[in-house]
């Protein structure tokens, strides 16, 4: 790699973890750690939210897909970018407004067990271990992506880049909390937006128009130009169902619940789905230009997901590459911390102070939602050292469960006030379940074709969790009374 590049590329590093002491200073209660304070301005929310939301999957997992088969994973793109504005519009501001008024609750399963009064601590319990679960696997995916890009970049050895990626996210995550985390995925949003929309522009601009990029592609394979190409109606409804994941994911709710107020989320809403909208279709046109900017020594089987690493090699300088270089990495870190540090607040919040020290100083918290971020992130690194994970493949089954099992939970209770804690347990349960299990069910029936099997799995595990908790709520009957009340304030 070119010293210029190399140099970039380590300031950034450099400058990632200034953050994190920088804001040490400010984090002295869990609260902190965990939500800064409930204190976010409409623009960090908005950016933080979608880059959080994205992770390396933007930059190497969406491209990839489109360079490998074509437009027709565009779908993917238009199914988000609903279920985002959908979670914006209906979710945001209510879900700000209810975990206040619940307790002030600093996480998920904080606002379950005080939405309901449940004093038998289940809900919290479950929806820890939900958390704990899926995010493993989605952590997982982050480092992935990440030894890919340094794998890639600097030429090391597998295992080594998984461990350089690790270290570094860990450490700002470790130090600073969640506003570490929320301004570096502030300023991580913009360098991701200014890459993805940069590459194509350049390759349009210096190397070939428009229409040559579109009959090149074609050359190379006429499908590749076709949105409707080899997609099956159960195709296109299992990557529209992508957008059905936006309901469940914790790291994307927490900055619903951090916004300074409930009046900042419309001009935090018309920031983050601007951001979102340039970013997906900046990653697609990525991945479409480089099926003919490398038509003449396309990449290898296995490789795709490295296209706009190669684009960036070539196209730019030295000292850009390495800030597009840092790009990259920033959609992998700005994913993982978050997780990171939702597991964190799981450990400290919901079983440590919940179960085992109840008056536990804010300080002590605090240390143990430090020491929970490395604990899972070793977890983490255990699940991405298996050589035949790939980002898009791990963030499916992650989102998917996530969508699944909080989705239907989140959207009914805050809208619907006749849900019980029972129904909550039962949605929960059975939209993780689904999940979990129905990749393996098509094993029941060895020999028989069954096309439904290929449906995403978010879907059937998101609409037998609703069924779930409506059921178990109408036989549970009508909740108590400071249920209602509390639902009726909000």
């Amino acid at each position: 790699m070119n010293t210029a590049t190399l140099t970039t590329f380590i300031f950034y590093l450099i400058a990632l973890i200034g953050f994190g002491i920088v804001f040490y200073r400010y984090t002295d209660t869990l609260s902190d750690y965990i939500l800064g304070g409930r204190n976010l301005g409409s623009g960090v929310t908005a950016l933080s939210a979608g880059a959080s939301d994205m992770s390396g999957w933007l930059l190497l997992g969406l491209p990839g897909a489109v360079y490998a088969f074509g437009l027709n994973q565009i779908w993917i793109a238009v199914g988000l970018t609903i279920g985002a504005y959908l979670n914006w519009q209906f979710v945001a501001r209510k879900l700000r407004k209810y975990t206040e008024i619940a307790s002030d609750a600093i996480t998920l399963p904080d606002y379950l067990e005080y939405r309901f009064y449940d004093k038998s601590r289940l809900l919290r319990i479950i929806s820890a271990l939900v958390i704990l679960i899926f995010f493993a696997i989605y952590t997982a995916s982050g480092l992935v992506a990440g030894a890919t890009l340094f794998e890639s970049a600097f030429d090391l050895a597998p295992e080594y880049a998984l461990w350089i990626g690790t270290l570094i996210i860990v450490a700002y995550t470790f130090l600073g909390g969640f506003l570490a985390v929320s301004w570096t995925d502030f300023f991580q949003g913009i360098l991701m937006l200014l890459a993805l929309l940069a590459a194509p522009i350049i390759i349009i601009v210096t190397y070939m128009n428009w229409n040559e990029i579109v009959a090149t592609a074609s050359a190379v394979d006429p499908s590749y130009i076709n949105v409707f190409s080899g997609m099956t109606f159960i195709g296109i409804i299992s990557l529209l169902a992508w957008g059905l994941g936006y309901f469940g994911q914790p790291h994307i709710l927490a900055r619903f619940m951090a916004i300074r107020s409930e009046k900042d989320v419309p001009k935090a809403k018309m920031i983050g789905m601007s951001w979102m909208v340039f970013s997906l279709y900046g990653a697609i046109f990525v991945g479409f230009t480089g099926i003919a900017f490398f038509a003449d020594s396309p990449l290898a089987p296995g490789m795709q997901e490295t296209v706009f690493l190669e684009l960036t090699q070539v196209l730019f300088n030295p000292w850009v590459a390495g800030i597009l270089l840092a790009a990259i990495l920033s959609a992998v870190m700005s994913t993982v911390d978050s997780q990171l540090l939702v597991c964190s607040s799981a450990i400290a919040e919901d079983f440590y102070k919940a179960f085992l020290k109840p008056k536990a100083p804010e300080k002590e918290l605090v240390w143990v939602g430090r020491l929970a971020v490395i604990g899972v992130a070793a977890i983490a690194l255990y699940i991405a050292s298996d050589p035949d994970n790939l980002v898009l493949d791990l963030v499916a089954h992650a989102w998917a469960g996530f969508g699944a099992s909080f989705g239907p939970v989140i959207i009914l209770s805050l809208f619907w006030k006749n849900m019980t804690r029972n129904g909550a347990l039962a949605g929960l349960i059975t939209g993780a379940a689904v999940v979990l299990f129905w990749e393996n069910l098509p094993d029941l029936f060895p020999g028989a074709e069954y096309e439904i099997f290929e449906l995403y799995s978010i879907i059937p595990g998101f609409i037998l969790g609703t069924l779930s908790i409506l059921i178990m709520s109408y036989l549970e009957g009508k909740p108590s009374d400071e249920v209602l009340e509390q639902h009726s304030r909000v």
